[in-house]
């Protein structure tokens, strides 16, 4: 480390959550990961300790998704099929961690109901054997139906899901602790609803060290500097001592970067913008890049090209500057 350099001291840390259960606790994980444990600002070595690398989870929908067609070039073969695109993407791709997305109980997608959610569950259970995160349609009613019964379906497996809102937390923080699963906390990019959020959870009795915090992130170009700095102040937050901004935070870098134009329009729309596929592929790796310096502690992601550049930042950003 450069001589001079003043250092920060703080009074806390990141709390560490760990995802998946080995057979020894109870779950058929091959492995668990775990994230958190940070005392310092993000990879400034020399000011504490980072001991927990960011994880990557990629996004299974469970239906064949309305995703851009430029994804297919990764997914065709596995399109549609939810174990057999999580076993692609650990087997291929090296997946820290499988996202399953439960598109399929959207009235608009299918209107599936809670017993074909869990079988899709335990499918994707049975195909790997990394830690699983499960993420309902996001409409309240339909979600307070199914995540009971996935969070039943993958009992003992210590899953992670959500997500849970201020207006929406009571039945999905229910399903979590009598199954003993975690939980995703999402607030509209306001850090006091993300801390309000918190307590409510906790005070249902989950502990701290079972909730992981969704910000709500933005992509490269649409708002990332006011999501950026909201992540800022929740580790900031954090170290400074507020035990109810202390979790690690995931962020849903595919859905927000596959919504911006960029990473979409075609080049004849737009020849100043250069190739589509190479655009899109940089457009989520920027977008989650960004997010890592930020604070992020695990990745949802969809293009395998850009995972493969975060994994590369993250590696450069992980060695040591003390």
């Amino acid at each position: 480390m450069p001589v001079g350099i003043q250092k920060e001291r703080y009074s806390s840390k990141v709390g560490t959550v760990t995802l998946g259960a080995l057979p020894e606790s109870g779950g058929t994980r091959t492995r668990t990961v775990t994230v958190g444990g940070d005392s310092t600002m993000p990879f400034l070595h020399f000011e504490g300790e980072m001991p927990n690398r960011a994880a990557v989870a990629f996004e299974v929908p469970d239906i064949a998704p309305p995703w851009d067609e430029s994804l297919k070039r990764f997914w065709g073969d596995v399109w549609g099929d939810p174990a057999a695109w999580a076993r692609k993407a650990v087997e291929e791709h090296g997946a820290d961690l499988i996202c399953l997305k439960l598109l399929s109980p959207d009235p608009d997608l299918g209107g599936t109901g809670p017993e074909q959610c869990a079988e899709v569950t335990r499918a994707v259970l049975g195909a790997v054997g990394v830690p699983l995160i499960v993420i309902g349609c996001g409409i309240a009613d339909i979600d307070n139906v199914v995540m009971p019964a996935v969070a039943e379906a993958g009992a003992g497996e210590n899953l992670l899901l959500g997500t849970a809102t201020q207006d929406n937390y009571k039945t999905l923080t229910a399903a979590c602790m009598v199954h003993k699963h975690n939980i995703v906390a999402l607030s509209p990019i306001d850090i006091n609803i993300c801390k309000q959020l918190n307590i409510l959870i906790n005070e249902m009795n989950l502990p701290l060290e079972r909730i992981i915090i969704d910000p709500t992130v933005g992509a490269l170009g649409y708002g990332i500097e006011y999501t950026y700095s909201i992540m800022e102040r929740i580790r900031l937050g954090t170290l400074q001592g507020d035990r109810m901004l202390s979790m690690p935070v995931i962020c849903n870098i595919g859905y927000e970067a596959w919504r911006a134009k960029e990473t979409k329009a075609p080049a004849e729309d737009f020849p100043g913008w250069g190739d589509a596929i190479e655009r899109g592929t940089l457009w989520e790796a920027m977008t989650a890049t960004l997010f890592l310096q930020a604070g992020g502690h695990i990745f949802v992601m969809r293009n395998p090209e850009a995972v493969g550049l975060l994994r590369g930042h993250i590696d450069q950003l992980m060695v040591s500057n003390r």
